[in-house]
């Protein structure tokens, strides 16, 4: 027996009603009461008696709809002796309590919906057939197939040629057959799933291909007989493959880089993420290169607010290229040029940034095994270069250069107050990684403590200013000490003339040494030193402004500063011979100089638009000094020193510095400084840095200290470049142009459309020669927020 209506176009049927009660818990009295039911729209509405049923067709919308129904206290409405401020109750012996009204509010929300152009709901069973155009809204997940069977009581379903996105994270899951397992679980047979925006019947430009797929709410994709496709080609496959399918951080694979090097061999590199808490993590980077072994690396990261932060890495490789007893290792050693000798390596390195009341910390990690690794691990996901980078980008510093062998570690805490005071200690261990570790050893700062201040004298117009330093010097071999260094000064404007700008300052210096021989037989004998410098100060100077009116493209007028002055500096002559020499603070020379210079700065103003903008163009500063010591009565003119800077537009810079000397030697130095940069992320920099002489300090083979005398002559240069279809060129290199030797040589080309990326890199440094394959996927890799390069 059926029954139906063909001039019903739409018919609300209530198939399924679940009601329950809920007491909340801050007022028992107000109960609210939750009222589930299923209703169904549709043109047509056929009813079967046998087996009990009902046919939806034309437009059938199926909808879980919840009604909240509960009590809502109101205050009484207002009556004339609220209005004319009487009191009702005046005739009581105490006021009576204001009247409040209940009455039931109910709100309505749609929890599911169910769309297709056919469905069948079996009333005994409890389950609805849908075929022809099916949409499925579930929360954050919409669903749509071909066909499929829903549970109503369970929620769960069967469907076939089926399409999930999660809106959460743009992922797309797609099967032949999707089975919904639970509130909002899959599982997938002959599928695919990406995580970025796609448009209809657009070919996907990446997906991850399965036979089989599990898909769980606040966990993970599970793929069985996994394909990394790239528009449709195969890639890459792997047998079992965990991705992210949660709403929130979590652990997992991150994607891996492939590389092949000359010296490392094969290599492959593929990080696992730890998700401990919103706010920190843990990556463990595993890494295995054929000819040296396996490296493990790991990472944790934590941010508390935007000033306390931290970041702390490491890496480990028992290094099979490093067996000195390996006569197939001499290639290795020979090649490259290295000097360590140990096979267990490794580089710890990390930063935190911590407010504490109003402290200011910073903590600083560098520790290497040898001064090979920095140098020889320049690139990859934990090499120098990258690493560097990120800790920079996050943090505001890097690390120092690779190629120091004295690595600084350091924990710095400074407080400052508004009346110009501040109060700074500082920590400071070396990490020694010189090949010739002969005496003496480094020195360590176990403490050094400063207070500085600037505070005026009343209304004098004086300025009485200090610094007060305090450091123990610390070093397993070599003379040590506990130095004391006091530097009053006071500073005054001297008026002149309303025309010049004009300055005085004198300052007494005093620093004393208690000794600490440490066995140097040179420093025995001594136990306490002191010494008292003078200084003085004066300059004078005056400023000139002009404006010109111009008419050159946008700008409309440039603004010319100019700046003569010449200033005096005495320091008196004492013997400081007797002083041990650990900083520029034991060596104070004298002086007696008088410097002079012009000083230009150029300012660019104009209209772009409707927008006005006013931006620096340019300086020139030129400067030389006299000197009046009688040592230097032969040459007593200073080097000219020369700064030039060039801004032509926004995003490009010039800068160039130079020494020339006066007596013949012509220039003794050159640095050069470009770069350019646009806003769709073009770049290119070219750094040119000479010097005539440089003095360095090394050890002999007896271990005393001796003094080098060399040149250096080096370029830094990259480049990177957006060219066509997505595509990205980058280039960089530096060179030692005094040695004729290239230190690294990077090219990349990177391919970028809108969610995803592949780079490919090319690494050169001396004896080795690294090719590397990197992908970057949307919305997978990217946890606390911070862009993990390379994923």
């Amino acid at each position: 027996m059926n029954s139906s209506n063909p001039f019903l176009h739409t018919v609300i049927f209530i198939v399924l009603v679940v009601t329950f009660c809920m007491f909340s818990p801050a007022d028992a009295d107000a109960a609210a009461v939750k009222a589930q039911q299923w209703e169904i729209t549709a043109d047509k509405l056929t009813r079967y008696e046998d087996p009990p049923s009902i046919v939806a067709e034309g437009n059938v919308i199926l909808e879980k709809i919840e009604n909240v129904t509960k009590q809502k206290k109101i205050k009484k409405k207002a009556d004339w002796s609220d209005l004319l401020e009487e009191s009702p109750y005046q005739a009581a012996p105490k006021e009576q309590p204001a009247e409040e009204q209940e009455e039931m509010v109910t709100t309505t929300k749609v929890i599911t919906t169910i769309k297709a152009d056919w469905m069948v709901y079996d009333m005994d069973l409890g389950t609805v057939k849908a075929r022809g155009d099916l949409v499925i809204d579930i929360g954050p997940d919409k669903l749509t197939a071909e066909e499929g069977v829903v549970n109503l009581n369970r929620e769960t379903g069967t469907f076939t040629n089926a399409l999930i996105i999660r809106q959460y994270k743009d992922m797309h899951f797609e099967g032949r057959v999707i089975e919904k397992t639970g509130d909002l679980t899959y599982h997938i047979e002959d599928g695919w799933l990406i995580t970025c925006k796609l448009k209809d019947n657009e070919t996907p430009p990446w997906s991850f291909g399965a036979s089989e797929a599990d898909i769980t709410d606040n966990g993970y994709a599970f793929l069985k007989h996994a394909v990394f496709r790239i528009k449709n080609i195969p890639v890459l496959y792997s047998p079992i493959m965990i991705l992210p399918a949660k709403r929130t951080r979590q652990t997992g694979f991150l994607f891996p880089s492939i590389s092949g090097s000359d010296r490392d061999g094969f290599g492959m590199e593929i990080p696992f993420f730890i998700n401990l808490s919103p706010n920190s993590d843990i990556t463990l980077y595993p890494q295995y290169m054929s000819k040296r072994g396996f490296m493990g690396g790991a990472e944790l990261r934590y941010v508390l607010d935007q000033d306390s932060k931290g970041g702390f890495m490491a890496n480990f490789l028992n290094d099979d290229l490093s067996d000195i007893n390996d006569p197939d290792n001499l290639d290795y050693y020979s090649d490259g040029n290295f000097t360590h000798t140990n096979q267990d390596r490794y580089w710890i390195r990390g930063k935190a940034d911590q407010d504490i009341a109003d402290w200011t910390t910073r903590l600083d990690i560098d520790i290497a095994s040898d001064r090979d690794y920095l140098t020889e691990f320049t690139s990859g996901l934990t090499g120098f270069t990258m690493t560097n980078r990120r800790f920079f980008d996050v943090f505001g510093r890097g690390f120092q250069d690779r190629t120091i062998d004295q690595r600084n570690n350091t924990l710095r805490t400074l407080r400052s107050w508004d009346n110009g005071m501040s109060l700074q200690a500082n920590l400071r261990g070396i990490n020694d990684l010189r090949f010739a570790k002969n005496s003496p050893s480094p020195l360590w700062k176990l403490p050094e403590v400063n207070f500085n201040g600037l505070l005026p004298v009343y209304d004098t117009g004086v300025d009485f200013s200090w610094k007060a330093d305090y450091v123990y010097y610390w070093r397993d071999k070599g003379v040590g000490a506990n130095r004391v260094d006091l530097f009053p000064r006071v500073t005054m404007s001297v008026p002149l003339s309303d025309y010049l700008e004009t300055t005085f300052g004198a300052g007494i210096r005093d620093t004393f040494y208690a000794i600490q021989d440490n066995g140097d037989p040179e420093w025995q004998d001594s136990d306490t030193e002191n010494r008292f410098l003078g200084d003085v100060r004066a300059e004078i100077g005056t400023t000139m402004i002009r404006d010109f009116n111009i008419s050159a493209g946008s700008a409309t007028e440039l603004s010319h500063t100019f700046r003569p002055y010449v200033n005096y500096r005495y320091i008196s002559d004492v013997d400081q011979d007797d002083l041990p020499q650990f900083d520029g603070v034991d060596n104070v020379g004298d002086q007696n100089l008088t410097t002079y210079g012009l000083d230009n700065f150029f300012t660019l103003r104009g209209n772009a638009g409707e927008k006005e903008y006013d931006r620096d163009y340019g300086y020139l500063k030129i400067r030389q000094g006299y000197d009046f010591r009688s040592s230097e009565s032969d040459t007593p003119f200073t080097p000219v020193n020369l700064r030039l800077a060039y801004y032509p537009i926004n995003d490009l810079r010039f800068i160039y510095r130079t020494d020339v000397d006066v007596y013949g030697d012509g220039f003794l130095k050159h640095t050069v400084e470009s770069d350019y940069r646009n806003s769709r992320g073009d770049l290119f920099s070219l750094d040119y840095r000479f010097v005539d002489e440089n003095i360095e300090t090394v050890l002999d083979e007896n271990g005393d200290q001796i003094e080098n005398l060399y040149k250096t002559s080096s370029i830094q240069a990259a480049l990177s470049v957006g060219l066509f279809y997505n595509f990205r060129a980058g280039y960089s290199l530096e060179r030692s142009i005094e040695d004729s030797k290239t230190v690294q040589e990077t090219i990349n080309l990177i391919y970028k459309p809108s969610c995803w990326s592949v780079e490919l890199a090319s690494d050169y440094t001396p004896g080795n020669q690294k090719v590397t394959i990197m992908f970057r996927l949307a919305n997978i890799g990217s946890p606390l927020g911070l862009d993990m390069p390379g994923l």
